[in-house]
């Protein structure tokens, strides 16, 4: 039988990325990519010629079942998403599952993540933590900002640009404008940014400044 591989991908700069990881996308059967346009640059930076086959959130629930029986068939494939590591707040998890289900062998590489980096150079404590991903738009928000203002642990938030001051807004309602929040901002590229403060702070300085990329939020716990 074949394997899977879980390939984390650079989430700004191309240098972020393991010599191990370039091995195996050159080495493997298939790439399965997020978008195959977006994966198509750093594939040409890198002389990596492997075939790609789209695999998103839209088509994911279609094509597990056909994936795994070609790794079944003895092909090795590897996933990846346009930046990161596969299966945080990205594709991934569905296809593992499967693998794992199937008693396919399954290697996730260590690689780029984004709250990695933005949790340690938050100054927040980073001995425990939650990560929450993207919060609910509309159902079950403020039910998940309730439970979440009495978390002791620091939480590990990821948010559009777009939506940034609405969220800031809801933290200051529900976290009190006093609590410790870190931003970061187009993390490992040109533009890269971190914004510290209260709640409040935080939230003015992004309403006089818009903010424009990805974002991941670091939010202290309550003491």
């Amino acid at each position: 039988m074949g394997k899977l591989y879980l390939v984390p991908t650079p989430i700004g700069n191309l240098e972020d990325i393991t010599f191990r990881a370039i091995r195996v996308l050159k080495e493997v059967d298939l790439i399965l990519a997020e978008d195959t346009r977006t994966s198509g640059k750093l594939l040409h930076h890198y002389e990596i010629s492997t075939q790609m086959h789209s695999h998103h959130m839209h088509n994911e629930h279609k094509t597990v079942d056909g994936i795994v029986k070609r790794i079944q068939a003895g092909e090795n494939i590897a996933l990846i998403s346009d930046a990161g590591t596969p299966a945080i707040s990205d594709p991934g998890f569905l296809l593992t599952r499967a693998c794992v289900e199937n008693n396919l062998e399954v290697d996730c590489l260590p690689g780029a993540t984004a709250f990695v980096p933005a949790l340690v150079n938050s100054g927040l404590p980073n001995d425990k933590f939650i990560f929450e991903g993207f919060l609910p738009v509309k159902k079950g928000r403020q039910t998940r900002l309730t439970l979440l203002a009495e978390e002791t642990r620091t939480i590990i938030f990821y948010e559009s640009p777009h939506k940034l001051i609405k969220t800031l807004g809801h933290f200051v309602e529900y976290f009190g404008a006093d609590r410790a929040i870190s931003v970061s901002r187009e993390l490992t590229k040109m533009f890269e940014e971190t914004i510290r403060g209260t709640a409040q702070e935080v939230l003015e300085h992004y309403t006089a400044k818009p903010p424009k990329g990805e974002i991941v939020i670091i939010v202290g716990g309550k003491k």
